[in-house]
């Protein structure tokens, strides 16, 4: 027997050999693992991934640690492949275990999903690659993503991996973040991003908070959406924050400013308004002559004459039009009165009056001054 076939002899398929490459061909590798022959490296036993060319994977004088896939006609067939996936195993089973996060590289779009390398092929069905719907996928290509592996089975030498949990835990731990930093009477920046028939959800950063259709303006809010609309940037101020819950309540109204902002240079004292009769208690009539600002006309001035109730003169609805007696923004107090424009009104109907009959009497005078005159003649 050869010394070759002695040495041949000393292999058995599963060994591990260290070699170092000693030749790059086309469709294998040549590499000396210290015998006479060389070890011959299939180009389909290189990497667990699709390869074009031998240089894509190595080059001459790599060392390399290989596994030995089979002895034939004193050939040694070479698995550099199989090293590779059981040290990739053995770190998947840890990272799965750990519930790891880390980085691949996208090696191929395919249908369903995407193909990457972590030391063996794996899978990112396209619904575990974001959180949202992606249509195209080729922008993908040879890009790095974060990945937590999804489902590992080496019998079934499956890997599932998935970018969305990693994304999802990221923002997860944004809004706990957020949560705890979020305190009551700050006012942030959010969008509007769903209308409900009592409110609005607005994101401030990572957490959606409620603006309820009370806290969207000044004035009453019959609809949401006559007020937003969703993709709106609006101020908004925190109002109460339940982290256990994750529930927010916001403001949109305390952000702007009041009806009774700078009132007194929009109403002013002895001008006229038209208003429209809110409420009727037994004092008087509240009028709003505003959106949300009201003014108190006292019972004492709602007629030109005694009246028990206000009700003996008005009604809820009715729109009416008020003299301004006195503005109080910081009390927020408005004086008004209907009695005043009446007394007004009759004044003026009254000195009308009078100038008509000063005129119908001068006229008069002036006739029977010419009669007496015709007559005399």
């Amino acid at each position: 027997m050869s010394e070759e076939s002695k040495d041949l002899q000393q292999l058995n398929v599963g060994d591990t050999v260290t070699g170092t490459v000693i030749k790059l061909e086309e469709k294998q590798v040549l590499v000396d693992i210290g015998y006479k022959t060389e070890g011959i490296l299939p180009i389909g036993e290189l990497s667990s991934l699709h390869v074009e060319s031998t240089a894509d994977v190595l080059k001459e004088g790599d060392t390399v640690t290989l596994k030995v896939k089979k002895l034939e006609d004193d050939e040694v067939i070479l698995s550099k492949k199989a090293v590779d996936a059981e040290a990739a195993w053995e770190d998947l089973e840890q990272k799965y275990k750990n519930d790891e996060i880390f980085e691949t590289v996208v090696k191929e779009v395919v249908k369903g999903g995407l193909v990457v390398d972590v030391g063996l092929r794996g899978f990112i069905p396209a619904s575990l690659v974001e959180t949202h719907f992606v249509e195209d996928f080729s922008d993908y290509k040879d890009k790095p993503l974060t990945v937590k592996i999804a489902d590992l089975d080496r019998e079934q030498n499956r890997i599932i991996l998935s970018h969305r949990a990693v994304v999802e835990a990221e923002a997860n731990a944004k809004k706990n973040e957020l949560l705890q930093s979020l305190e009551e009477g700050q006012v942030l920046e959010g969008t509007v991003q769903r209308i409900t028939s009592f409110g609005a959800f607005v994101d401030i950063g990572g957490v959606d908070g409620l603006v309820h259709i009370s806290q969207l303006a000044h004035e009453h809010v019959a609809k949401a959406s006559d007020v937003v609309s969703e993709g709106d940037k609006i101020q908004v101020e925190i109002l109460s924050v339940d982290r256990d819950n994750e529930r927010i309540s916001l403001s949109h109204k305390n952000t702007l400013p009041g009806p009774w902002s700078d009132i007194e240079s929009r109403v002013s004292s002895g001008s006229t308004v038209e208003g429209t009769v809110k409420r009727l208690v037994n004092f008087g009539a509240f009028v709003e002559i505003l959106p949300g600002v009201e003014g108190l006309v006292h019972i004492s001035q709602i007629a030109n004459r005694h009246i028990g109730t206000p009700q003996e003169v008005l009604e809820v609805g009715q729109q009416v039009k008020v003299k301004v007696l006195d503005v109080n923004e910081a009390e927020e107090r408005i004086s008004l009165s209907i009695k005043e424009l009446e007394q007004e009104q009759e004044q003026k109907e009254y000195q009308k009056y009078e100038k008509d009959d000063e005129q119908t009497g001068f006229q008069l005078g002036d006739f029977i001054g010419d009669q007496l005159d015709k007559y005399k003649k």
